[in-house]
């Protein structure tokens, strides 16, 4: 049963932005499961460092880890008007969580208070934070980085610029190649311009998808096309060709199956696509980017449409669409493959790449992901450990996968078993057993509130069982590397 609903307004914004990270208000109170401290309340510190603000939560019988945590993207134009929330972890419950274990949690808000695009000052504010536990709390035996959706390019960044601070990183439902997930963000959106539209806004100007001179009007126009799209066979085989760019799923809600037909599927990549990649990272997300940046720093890519398809995994059900809505597959791929490409301002790509995760740090990380995740798509998680292997150092990544549908959508339970997993990596070189009947016992064995999931959908949260299973993702579409 749900918890809390909250109001329309800012489920409306939730919805719009599957790569927020929100806390869950007025969710049930967390009772210390096995292994749990005592019941006094951490000690809590707060403040601001070099204009960003700061939370911290220490246990009395702190077991000196210390769980240093990145947020994700949270999007202005969706909190005009609600605060910003400051968690740290997951869900709210997770950092209570984290204390009644023993462990202290640390996090920033970054600058601006923690809106847009904040990774070019995360690592910096993470580690004046550091610095401050350090001073004024204690010198943590070991430094876990934790990194939420957009976060994990924090959190993997700051041990690459601190690797003698960060002993390891943990990241849940990650984007860790910023740089080409951006790039692929812009592909579907050419190709939503280019297949579901006129190339024009609802006032006759151009659909503009980087240096817009109207942001809204171009982001409304993707809208509205993708939203009558998605209402003809026509439409949602080419919404499937669209998502397939991208290895988008179809699985937007966590409490839904997986879905079964092709109606199903374009349905939840339509919604994907909507909220996800236009309304949260479409053209007036790019503003935001842009203006962070100086310049746009991503390129469109879209020869060579036929292998790209096939390495998605999604040709069979692309297929299936185009035939059943009596549409050309091949001249669909040859519109999209004459498309005129849009070329990255080489300055702002630089200044992006600065603050890309490259693989280099010596600490583990272990990626904890959900096989259904539209907004950041599993591949990327295949990418990195990809990246690490090139370099020599296969043994430094390992994910651990959930079947379940929609972002960040992993219960406290199967939060806390990753973290432990990660955990023993560092304490002693390597990798404990991962079968996932080995794992979901591990959560069982916490109790039922353990159970408590977070969905960004519904703004609620929900009861559901253990669902760690073994997965192997398609390969990224277009890793930046």
């Amino acid at each position: 049963m749900p918890r809390r609903t909250a109001p329309h307004a800012l489920r409306a914004a939730l919805l719009a932005a599957a790569l927020v990270v929100t806390a869950s208000p007025g969710a049930a109170a967390l009772t210390a499961g096995p292994g749990a401290g005592g019941d006094a309340p951490p000690t809590e510190y707060s403040g601001v460092i070099e204009g960003a603000k700061y939370r911290v939560l220490v246990p009395d019988d702190w077991n000196g880890t210390l769980v240093l945590y990145s947020h994700g993207h949270y999007p202005s134009e969706f909190f005009s008007g609600f605060p910003v929330p400051h968690t740290l972890g997951n869900q709210e419950l997770s950092e209570q969580m984290f204390t009644d274990h023993g462990y202290a949690v640390a996090g920033s808000l970054f600058q601006g208070d923690g809106l847009d695009f904040t990774v070019p000052t995360a690592v910096a504010d993470q580690s004046r934070l550091l610095d401050w536990f350090t001073e004024h709390v204690a010198e943590p035996d070991r430094t876990i980085a934790y990194g939420q959706s957009m976060g994990a390019v924090t959190a993997a960044k700051h041990a690459e610029v601190e690797p003698d601070r960060i002993d390891g990183v943990l990241s849940t439902s990650g984007v860790l190649d910023w740089v080409g997930h951006f790039d692929v963000i812009l592909d579907m959106q050419a190709a939503t311009r280019a297949l579901l539209t006129d190339g024009t806004d609802a006032h006759g100007n151009p659909i503009e998808l980087v240096d817009a001179e109207d942001a809204p009007a171009s982001r409304d126009a993707l809208v509205a096309a993708l939203g009558a799209a998605v209402e003809t066979p026509t439409g949602r085989a080419r919404i499937s060709l669209i998502a397939s760019l991208g290895n988008v799923t179809g699985w937007y809600e966590m409490n839904e199956p997986r879905p079964r037909t092709l109606e199903e599927r374009a349905r939840g990549q339509a919604q994907w696509l909507i909220g996800a990649y236009t309304l949260g990272l479409g053209p007036t997300g790019r503003a935001e980017l842009e203006s962070t940046l100086g310049g746009n720093p991503n390129s469109t890519d879209l020869d060579g449409l036929r292998a790209r398809l096939a390495r998605s995994g999604a040709a069979p059900a692309v297929v299936a669409s185009y035939a059943r809505a009596g549409l050309d597959l091949r001249a669909d791929l040859a519109a999209l493959e004459a498309t005129e490409p849009i070329e990255a301002d080489a300055a702002a790509r630089a200044r992006m790449v600065d603050h890309r995760p490259e693989g280099t740090s010596p600490a583990p990380l272990l990626a904890l992901h959900t096989t259904g995740d539209g907004g950041a798509p599993p591949s990327a998680v295949r990418s990195y450990a990809q990246r690490v292997r090139e370099l020599g150092h296969p043994e430094r990544v390992r994910s651990l996968f959930v079947e379940r549908g929609a972002h960040i959508s992993v219960s406290l339970g199967e939060e806390l078993v990753a973290l432990r997993t990660l955990e023993h990596r560092v304490d002693t070189g390597r990798w404990p057993v991962r079968a996932p009947r080995v794992l979901n016992r591990a959560v069982d064995a916490l109790g039922p509130e353990y159970r408590t999931t977070f969905e960004v959908v519904t703004f609620s949260t929900f009861d559901h069982a253990p669902a760690f299973t073994r997965f192997v993702p398609p390969a990224a579409p277009r890793p930046s590397w």
